[in-house]
């Protein structure tokens, strides 16, 4: 089993965008120290939910400051970027960290993120798929070039190479977020792992990886790739010793900054948006995941594993929005935690 965080910098009521950042940097140079396997990195932009807006220039910086750890986003919103660019980045960083960089890349939403990048609402309904191909097409050939509705360019090489390493693999892996029967079958007709929500319980995570499989199958995608598709769960984790004052401590802290945080997303067309209640959706999150005990926390992580045959997992430990309370978190993750799993 392979345990991450996932790291948002959300910004706290009362907060300053800074004081985020730098609980984000620390909860991923702590990660490291306690032995978890990656850090995933969330990419929002102009919302105080999550602070970071480049979730590819986070990951350089914290590629540089680490030597085990793997870095991922989670994600890069792939209509608000050239996918070429983004391509480039995440070639140079998978050379550079000699493979320990992941793709995380998702559709994101219909936000004024697409009125201010010059994107277009179409770029979000409609698109992604031919956005992801030439990503893909990208990260493993040798030169590219295009002729889409949307992308259209001259051949040219493709500078630096990822196939160029001295890594396990020919390029970077690349996971997508998957929140509806669409996407689930978008990934797995190219073969490419999900990274499943954190709102999302057991048994609907469970359908959509029975989904991704029964439809790549039927697209010929080759039986190893399927078995060994390496899906990513995302959860909230908070460890106390007992349940309740670890649910407290979420309980106390999250409602606020996800009011806040929700609040402040604008649609690029004006259309009805609804927000999920902060305190129920909260509540949810501590029944979902693991919020508890060392002990119960473990058996939470277990379980899902075994109801869903998803065995990597982005938790999300920042959920205190206190600096010391996150390493701490953290610390216990490693060193109460992950010691039951192995």
């Amino acid at each position: 089993m392979r345990v991450g965080s996932f790291v948002l910098a959300a910004q706290f009521p009362g907060q300053g965008e800074g004081e985020a950042l730098h609980r984000a940097v620390r909860s991923a140079e702590v990660a490291e120290e306690s032995g978890l396997d990656t850090v995933w990195l969330a990419e929002h932009h102009f919302v105080p939910y999550g602070t970071c807006p480049s979730a590819v220039t986070l990951a350089a910086m914290l590629l540089g400051r680490t030597r085990r750890l793997r870095v991922g986003t989670a994600v890069s919103v792939l209509p608000t970027v050239h996918p070429v660019a983004l391509g480039e980045q995440a070639a140079l960083l998978h050379v550079a960290s000699g493979g320990r960089f992941s793709l995380g890349l998702g559709r994101g939403g219909p936000w004024v993120d697409l009125e201010v990048f010059g994107a277009g609402l179409e770029a979000y309904e409609k698109g992604f798929p031919e956005a992801l191909d030439l990503l893909m097409r990208w990260l493993r050939e040798p030169s590219v070039g295009a002729d889409g509705e949307r992308y259209r360019f001259r051949e040219v090489p493709v500078v630096p190479r990822p196939s160029e390493a001295l890594t396990e693999t020919a390029g970077p892996e690349v996971v997508v977020a998957c929140t509806s029967p669409s996407s689930v079958r978008l990934a797995a007709e190219r073969g490419l792992p999900m990274l499943l929500g954190m709102h999302v319980g057991d048994e609907e995570k469970a359908e959509m990886v029975a989904l991704w499989r029964r439809h790549a199958r039927a697209c010929g995608r080759p039986a190893a790739e399927i078995d060994g598709a390496a899906h990513v769960s995302a959860g909230v984790c908070q460890i106390a010793d007992r349940r309740t004052d670890a649910a407290e401590t979420l309980m106390k802290a999250m409602p606020g900054w996800l009011k806040q945080g929700l609040e402040a997303h604008v649609t690029v067309d004006g259309r009805e948006r609804r927000m999920r209640d902060p305190l129920a959706y909260t509540e949810l999150l501590c029944g979902l995941h693991p919020v508890g005990t060392p002990r119960l926390c473990a058996d939470r992580l277990a379980a899902t594993s075994e109801r869903t045959g998803i065995s990597r997992f982005a938790l999300l430990v920042e959920g205190s929005g206190d600096l010391a309370a996150t390493e701490e978190n953290v610390r216990r993750l490693g060193a109460e935690v992950l010691p039951q799993l192995a």
